[in-house]
């Protein structure tokens, strides 16, 4: 064997030397950290324990803890439960003691009440036992009144019945009479004091106008070239604005006539520009009449709007306004159409402001009243009926349209503002000298009112006086006495309002006279 070998065999065992000693080295590690682990192992469980056994005994302590606060609560929930039900209980008993001594009461005042019962019982058959004694009583005093008498009740109380009832007519015509009297003054007086205020206020110039125009002439000659060669000249005009041309031996004179009165203005204004130019043809005639038919209808507007302007009515469709205009050329019984409907519309506001109605409407329903004399020739109908649809076409108000409707008496003036046109309209007609009126139609008049009159039972005579405004009547004292004289009176006004057409009002005075004659001898 040689060194190499011993060497490698000494490694070797060195080697496993090594390796042993590390085997050994290891395993004894491993078991000194096992007895360290198995140490803190158990040191830990005795720490656990310890903590188990505090937490058992902190629980212990607090449950006993929690037991003796909950015996406490419920020792001190009980004792006030019961304070509670004793407080109640001795509620209940004072309730129960209350409800007695109520019951008790109440027994004590029903006893009371059955007594009065009773009693009230007995009084009403004591009552009725009087009453059937009365009531024998009256039934033989009633007989013996019959047989004194010589009635019986039913005619005993026909005979008080009808004496209880000419009586009361007496008294209630006497009443009457007074209540009328007394309203008539009053009425009277006040209406007079406001008409009389109204026509002071407003004062209007009054022009009688005719349904003829007279042209003046320079001379004579000119009445020659008007009528022209073979009268071509006067056929033109005439045919141009439908007015009769009058050519007679009146000196210097032309008179145009014509019911339509703006034809017969459009004809004065055409002639007397000619007869200033001088050149009369029938050509110059046609340009003549056209430029004055174009000044008419300038009037017409400017008269239209004059009128609105002088009342104070505004707002009026320019259509209505030229209709107010073409009033200006139409009369009435010879008085101004326009100049009467702007005094209508004045006396109208002059007394609605009087009387505290609204004063606008008052004066446009009085300067519209007549508006449907404009047109009248030109359409059938009454012209209040023609107005009242040219009213409704540009759409007035209603009040105006029933004002215009009412104020000739066609329909009853329900409104106040209605009243107020048909008075003013009267008062604005029956002003002196407004109107003319034909003698005949007024002789007429006055004897129709003394017929009406003397057709009346119990009238002995009639006399139609001041100029028609009043008709005193004389009745017979044996046939109207003192209470039928109010009957009378009215069915005359009634009977006058039918059957006759009059401007303002007409005053009946009924007189009865008595007289007792006798001769001593």
């Amino acid at each position: 064997m040689n060194k190499i070998d011993t060497l490698e065999i000494v490694l070797l065992v060195a080697a496993i030397v090594f390796a042993v000693l590390s085997v050994v080295a290891f395993f004894a590690g491993i078991t000194y950290r096992k007895n360290i682990v198995e140490k803190q192992f158990g040191s830990a469980e005795e720490k656990a324990k310890s903590i188990v056994e505090n937490a058992q005994k902190e629980a212990k302590a607090k449950q006993r803890e929690i037991l003796l606060e909950g015996k406490e609560a419920n020792q001190k929930l009980k004792a006030e439960a019961e304070a509670e039900i004793k407080e109640r209980r001795r509620e209940l008993t004072n309730q129960e003691k209350r409800i007695n001594q109520k019951e008790e009461n109440l027994d004590k005042k029903t006893e009371a009440l059955e007594k009065k019962d009773q009693a009230l019982n007995q009084k009403l058959k004591e009552l009725e036992t009087k009453e059937s004694e009365i009531a024998e009583i009256k039934q033989k005093q009633l007989e013996n009144l019959e047989k004194i008498s010589g009635l019986t009740r039913e005619e005993a109380r026909e005979m008080i019945i009808s004496d209880i009832e000419n009586q009361t007519r007496h008294e209630a015509a006497i009443m009457v009479k007074e209540i009328e009297q007394q309203a008539k003054e009053n009425a009277e007086k006040n209406a007079r004091n406001i008409i009389a205020s109204s026509i002071q206020k407003v004062a209007a110039d009054h022009v009688a106008e005719t349904t003829v125009s007279v042209v003046s002439l320079p001379s004579d000659e000119m009445k020659g070239r008007i009528i022209g060669r073979e009268g071509r000249n006067i056929r033109t005009l005439e045919t141009m604005t439908g007015v009769d041309l009058i050519i007679d031996d009146t000196p210097e004179a032309v008179i145009l006539s014509s019911f339509d009165p703006i034809r017969r203005e459009v004809a004065r204004i055409a002639l007397e520009k000619l007869i200033v130019d001088g050149r009369i043809h029938p050509a110059r005639i046609e340009e003549t009449v056209a430029k004055a038919q174009k000044e008419v209808e300038a009037t017409i507007k400017q008269e239209g709007e004059s009128a609105t302007f002088e009342t104070g009515v505004h707002g009026l469709h320019p259509e209505l306004i030229k209709l107010l205009g073409k009033l200006r050329f139409r009369t009435s019984y010879g008085q101004n159409v326009l100049k009467h409907s702007i005094e209508v519309s004045h006396l109208a506001g002059v007394m609605a402001g009087e009387l505290g109605a609204d004063v606008t409407l008052a004066k446009r329903a009085g300067l519209l009243h007549d508006i449907g004399k404009a047109v009248d020739h030109e359409i059938e109908g009454s012209h209040v009926t023609i107005g009242a649809d040219i009213a409704k076409k540009y759409k007035e108000n209603k009040e105006i349209i029933h004002a215009i409707m009412a104020h000739h008496g066609d329909v009853d003036a329900e409104t106040l503002i209605a009243q107020l046109v048909q008075a003013a309209d009267a008062i604005s007609a029956a002003r002196p000298g407004a109107r003319r009126e034909n003698i005949e139609t007024y002789i007429k008049r006055l004897e129709k009112l003394e017929e009406i009159a003397n057709s009346f039972d119990g009238v002995e005579k009639s006399f139609a006086i001041q100029a028609g405004r009043e008709v005193r009547i004389m009745v017979k004292p044996e046939v109207v006495n003192d209470q039928g004289m109010i009957l009378v009176a009215k069915d005359i006004v009634k009977r006058i309002e039918a059957e006759l057409e009059y401007p303002g009002q007409i005053k009946i005075s009924l007189i009865r006279e008595t007289r007792a004659v006798d001769f001593a001898k």
